[in-house]
């Protein structure tokens, strides 16, 4: 796609157009904090995908859509007298200034550490921590767990929490006691198995993924992208089968079960 080249200020006279109530757009016009909220989350996982597809080409495209989520937004608080998208950008500004005191030491946004000066990691990580942690406090929130949202993915949110933990000292030394943690929890969901109480199975189910998430935090793999790279493998491999099944001019629902698992190492060995 060629043509014009915009700037953002285009893009926030846009969105105003798009809202305009005598001019602007009918469905655009209908939509509220609340409504475009799905979209979102539809354009976040669209820039992922693209990324993990390293479809480079079109990402410029897929990162376009999410910042129109976010004018969107700034336009809908504009309109409630809430914040302006000035007051995004200032806030993210001032803000990431704030938490970079090894980038910018005046806490400026034109002050400069001296050049050829490495930060010790070890420190940035503790005053990074030490930032938030006062920024919570600013927000009445105590609890070193506060500001890790409710609405994040499971698997997200659980890595999330630990690390936290961890970073505060709450942590297994070790592997070994997540490996331990593991086999307990394991030898617990049989049992709740062999009892048949489904609710207890289900506490015990989330328990084994909640361990699970803090394998792959100790292991220095992302709990979420692992799950999806292992989904999508299955999908290939379920795929073969079904190509193959379809080759024969029969249905999955018609194939046997050995067959069907002949398939599957088939696709495995693929």
């Amino acid at each position: 796609m060629s043509g014009k080249q915009y700037q953002l200020e285009d893009l926030l006279y846009l969105m105003r157009r798009l809202r305009d109530p005598e001019t602007g757009c009918p469905w655009d016009l209908k939509q509220t904090f609340e409504t475009i909220v799905p979209y979102t989350l539809e354009e976040v996982y669209e820039v992922v995908d693209t990324i993990e597809r390293q479809d480079y080409a079109h990402l410029k495209e897929e990162l376009g859509d999410l910042l129109f989520q976010v004018v969107f937004y700034g336009q809908l608080a504009e309109e409630k007298d809430l914040f302006s998208f000035d007051d995004i950008v200032s806030i993210l500004v001032n803000k990431l200034v704030t938490r970079h005191p090894h980038v910018f030491p005046a806490g400026t946004l034109v002050s400069e550490r001296e050049a050829g000066v490495v930060p010790d990691e070890v420190r940035i990580k503790q005053t990074w921590e030490s930032i938030k942690a006062s920024e919570r406090k600013e927000k009445g929130s105590h609890s070193v767990l506060a500001d890790i949202p409710e609405s994040l993915p499971a698997l997200t949110r659980a890595t999330k929490l630990q690390k936290r933990a961890a970073n505060h000292g709450f942590d297994w030394p070790s592997i070994d006691g997540v490996m331990d943690k593991l086999d307990e929890e394991t030898a617990e969901l049989k049992v709740a198995l062999q009892q048949g109480d489904q609710e207890n199975i289900e506490e015990e189910l989330g328990d084994l993924m909640f361990t699970m998430a803090n394998l792959c935090r100790h292991m220095g793999v992302d709990a979420e992208i692992t799950l999806r790279k292992s989904s999508k493998k299955f999908e290939h491999r379920f795929q073969h089968i079904e190509n193959r099944v379809a080759d024969k001019g029969s249905t999955l629902k018609k194939t046997s079960l050995d067959e069907l698992d002949q398939l599957w190492d088939e696709a495995k060995r693929l």
